[in-house]
């Protein structure tokens, strides 16, 4: 799998790709840019790879995780996928929370919709999804085979907030104790910060001792 990640936006998130060095198909997980030079950068280096996107993949609906939507979509025509309890967020303001900081974010809205048990296909690239509530309701994480991209539910150290109106402590908890039933090699791709393993964390992050 060709993977790289590129921490961009204003809150520095984590926008990987992932393709298949066979097909060449590739997916964009949290694209959550608002400028055009840094939807270039990231198309850049999706065209050195020699890839094409088959999705634009949001782990949740919080715009700093899917304000770059709309230009990925414009510039290649790739669709949106999203879980369903989430989607509502993509096209409202209020609903995705920027509102409440002043600001109207949008995406178009979803093309497809995800469930628990879902498999996103690149290729070769199986992610199966596992829906992983508490952050928001319709948080996802991604398996695949030796990595896990775990959005805002889990970081290295630490875990997403949970207190935003349609988030859960004890949601986020039961999607933590989840996450550490994973196998301790899989390498975690967060949506902020420093990558990590599911094992280191089970050793060190505070929130999966509980």
């Amino acid at each position: 799998m060709i993977l790289e990640m590129l921490t961009l936006g204003a809150l520095y998130t984590n926008c990987y790709i992932a393709g298949c060095s066979e097909t060449r198909e590739a997916l964009i997980i949290d694209p959550g840019f608002d400028r055009d030079a840094e939807a270039e950068k990231v198309l850049t280096r999706v065209e050195q790879h020699r890839l094409e996107l088959k999705y634009i993949v949001n782990t949740h609906g919080h715009p700093d995780h899917t304000a770059g939507n709309g230009l990925l979509k414009d510039a290649t025509g790739a669709p949106i996928i999203i879980h369903e309890l989430d989607a509502p967020k993509l096209t409202d303001s209020s609903k995705n929370l920027s509102l409440l900081f002043g600001l109207h974010v949008t995406s178009p809205p979803a093309d497809q919709t995800l469930k628990e048990g879902d498999i996103i296909q690149a290729g070769k690239v199986q992610l199966k999804v596992l829906h992983t509530p508490g952050h928001s309701k319709g948080s996802i994480t991604l398996l695949g085979d030796n990595v896990v991209f775990t959005g805002d539910t889990l970081f290295a150290g630490s875990i997403g907030r949970y207190d935003f109106p349609d988030a859960s402590y004890n949601e986020i908890m039961n999607s933590l104790k989840r996450l550490a039933t994973l196998p301790d090699h899989l390498k975690v791709y967060p949506g902020h910060g420093p990558t990590s393993t599911i094992g280191h964390e089970k050793r060190s992050n505070p929130f999966l001792q509980i």
